[in-house]
């Protein structure tokens, strides 16, 4: 239930701070001060003097007094949670303690925050007995995904004449992580064994039968119940059965992130739109214990170059964890094209392959296209730019892009189920269509692609 956490003390400041703390009625005591003491001599009037010493005296000694106060409290905050998707909130506690062995005076807590997660909360707080602590809690949200640091935590002293406010801050600060918003998908199974991808973990030898059967030597240790008494007449030394390797299914997610790929900006951007639904696809697939990596068109690959994520129980959590917080923060990028992303996928078989691309034109296009040859079977949500450029009445704000009909034509003739996306689709909608197309066009006998590899898609309980 509870976030980060930080525990600091208040770090006194300097005289010239102290002096900077002048209230505006302590400024004018001040200032009437000397302005009597002038007039004192200017009139000869020794009178007027002590009057003019005591105005400017009164305000200095109390900055004096708060200055060489030294409060000593501890201060902790607590996210509940610190990881939260966006539009959702987060819950912030904040503990303040006097561990020192007189009672405080009235305090008032500020809490700095970014202006995205809402005003600046403040409270006052009565004096704090010896060895007690206060806790008060605020509560914050943003509809932008990022990272946001909490603090420092400050705490305002002032004197009982309200003449000098001083501001301490403590050196600690919390980060409040908010991810996209991850939307459940439905339950679609991937079956193909034989591209290393499939529903769950497969099996990569059979022991059904001894036709079945890869024998290896025999090591020191292994159970003599799993010699295999045939292959070791035939090669003349002790021969046994190997145990079953589980071979864990596979999957990119391709995020295209180029600047000139996405129009608008915003929550309801097509940007956004996109990372969204990046996260919802890994997050769905690592519970449906895939191996998932999150690839951009800049090359860059997540949780590593090797691919490797989470398959289930705390692996896939923290797979998940680790996917989410690099979303994010991902932002746009300044690459012309996808040269970059297929420099990676070209290395070997990379099984499922999901892309979000943005914006493509004939080349990229073609780009697009030889990645599928490096997939056992991919499937491709494509920006429907002619959709998002429109605006209100239906004009449009930009021209010159290839329609969407022939992006998708040219992805689907390279092997691609390829959908297009427009403003206020649901991803639930399109990942169930785009299963649905993809089992109708991979039935045994027809076509090549996916189908080659053994991949197809069926939802569950449909065809299989």
């Amino acid at each position: 239930m509870t976030g980060g956490g930080s525990e600091a003390t208040p770090e006194p400041g300097g005289l010239r701070a102290a002096l900077g703390g002048l209230t505006t009625r302590g400024r004018s005591f001040l200032a009437a001060g000397i302005a009597a003491a002038v007039c004192s001599y200017v009139l000869g009037q020794p009178d007027l003097l002590r009057v003019g010493l005591l105005l400017a005296a009164l305000p200095l000694v109390c900055v004096l007094v708060l200055h060489r106060t030294r409060y000593r409290v501890a201060a902790s905050r607590t996210l509940s949670p610190a990881r939260v998707p966006a539009a959702a909130e987060s819950r912030v506690q904040l503990r303040m303690e006097n561990v020192s062995r007189l009672p405080t005076g009235v305090l008032m807590l500020q809490d700095r925050v970014p202006y995205i997660l809402g005003p600046r909360p403040r409270f006052v707080l009565d004096r704090v007995e010896a060895g007690g602590h206060r806790e008060v809690a605020y509560r914050v949200r943003s509809d932008l995904r990022g990272r946001y640091r909490l603090g420092p935590l400050q705490l305002r002293l002032s004197d009982p004449f309200g003449m000098c406010e001083l501001t301490r801050s403590f050196s600690s600060s919390d980060t409040l992580t908010v991810v996209p918003r991850v939307e459940p998908l439905p339950a679609v199974r991937l079956a193909g064994e034989t591209a290393g991808y499939g529903d769950g973990r497969q099996r990569s030898l059979a022991l059904a039968g001894d036709d079945d059967v890869i024998p290896r030597g025999y090591r020191h240790g292994d159970d003599l119940r799993r010699i295999h008494w045939r292959s070791t007449a035939r090669h003349g030394e002790l021969m046994v059965r190997r145990e079953e390797q589980p071979q864990k299914a596979r999957c990119t997610v391709l995020l295209d992130t180029r600047d000139t790929a996405h129009p608008g900006s915003g929550p309801d951007s097509a940007f956004e739109w996109a990372v969204a639904a990046a996260a919802s696809t890994a997050a769905h697939l690592l519970e449906r214990g895939f191996s998932v990596r999150l690839l951009t068109d800049t090359g860059t690959s997540v949780p590593g170059p090797d691919g490797a994520g989470g398959a289930g129980g705390t692996d896939s959590a923290d797979a998940a964890g680790l996917l989410l917080d690099t979303l994010a923060v991902v932002e746009h990028s300044e690459e012309e094209g996808l040269a970059a992303a297929y420099d990676v996928l070209r290395g070997g078989n990379e099984g499922l392959l999901v892309a979000f691309f943005g914006d493509l034109d004939e080349e990229q296009a073609a780009v697009a296209g030889q990645m599928r040859r490096r997939s056992g079977a991919a499937i491709a949500f494509v920006l429907d730019g002619d959709a998002w450029y429109r605006g209100p009445g239906g004009i449009r704000f930009a021209t010159g892009q290839v329609p969407v009909a022939e992006r998708l034509r040219l992805l689907r003739r390279a092997g691609w189920t390829a959908l297009p996306v427009a403003p206020g689709d649901s991803l639930t909608d399109l990942w169930r269509t785009a299963a649905d197309q993809a089992g109708a066009g991979e039935r045994p006998g027809e076509g090549s692609g996916a189908a080659e590899d053994g991949a197809s898609w069926t939802a569950a309980g449909g065809r299989s």
